[in-house]
């Protein structure tokens, strides 16, 4: 073979592999894994380690949600007249403390915090038929009505009954929060719950049923990959 065309075969293959060596790097890098769907991002106060509800909530495209209706207190204390505000006092909440006699609750406990308390169990109920729990609320609608003598809802003790089943851990550390019933000393909550979903509270002049002072609505976000049922 005359040296001319040698050298022309040979530039001709180290030019196919310098072009072969070029493509192979400017092969596209494989693509990084999907970021996992939104479910629901609550939206909280910047710096707060114990705030007691979300500024917002952030819920993904396409979540199944659960809107309950209103759940009020179940009738629980066979001590006090029927349909009376105190009729809807729960006597297991509070073992510490005694109904006197069937009507008064101590220590320090309201007639509208020992419904609230009655009433967020009744939405747990709710919620844990549906395949939830209260972590997954998002979302809450509260209507007080005023306890008998006073020409004020109690949203002190609307607040104490909410801090025993949600916004009652640390966000810095993770630790539970001890929380007050009524006037006694902190203690732990009756159910350990981080949740802290955006909530408006009104006041209202009556509720549907004679003697309820609370009423509460709550939407919930099913986790993903969970099916409503």
């Amino acid at each position: 073979m005359p040296h001319r065309v040698l050298l022309t075969a040979l530039a001709a293959a180290l030019l196919a592999s310098v072009a072969s060596g070029c493509t192979a790097q400017a092969a596209p890098a494989a693509p990084a894994p999907a970021a996992p769907p939104l479910v629901a991002k609550t939206v909280l106060p910047t710096g707060v380690a114990d705030p007691m509800i979300a500024e917002g909530v952030v819920i993904g495209a396409g979540q199944p949600i659960y809107q309950t209706s209103g759940v009020g207190p179940k009738k629980l204390n066979a001590a006090a007249p029927d349909g009376s505000p105190e009729s809807y006092i729960d006597p297991e909440q509070f073992p510490s403390g005694t109904l006197t006699p069937g009507v008064t609750l101590t220590p320090g406990v309201t007639i509208t915090e020992a419904q609230a308390m009655n009433a967020l169990a009744r939405v747990r109920e709710n919620l844990e038929e549906r395949g939830l729990s209260l972590e997954n609320v998002v979302s809450m609608m509260v209507y007080l009505d005023n306890p008998p003598g006073s020409d004020r809802a109690d949203y002190a003790g609307w607040n104490r009954a909410y801090r025993q089943f949600f916004a009652n851990t640390d966000l810095t550390s993770g630790d539970t929060l001890l929380k007050p019933v009524g006037t006694a000393a902190p203690a732990a909550p009756q159910l350990r719950n981080p949740a802290r979903p955006s909530r408006s509270t009104v006041e209202v002049q009556s509720l549907a049923a004679p003697g309820w002072l609370v009423e509460i609505e709550v939407d919930a976000v099913y986790p993903a990959g969970q099916n409503p049922r």
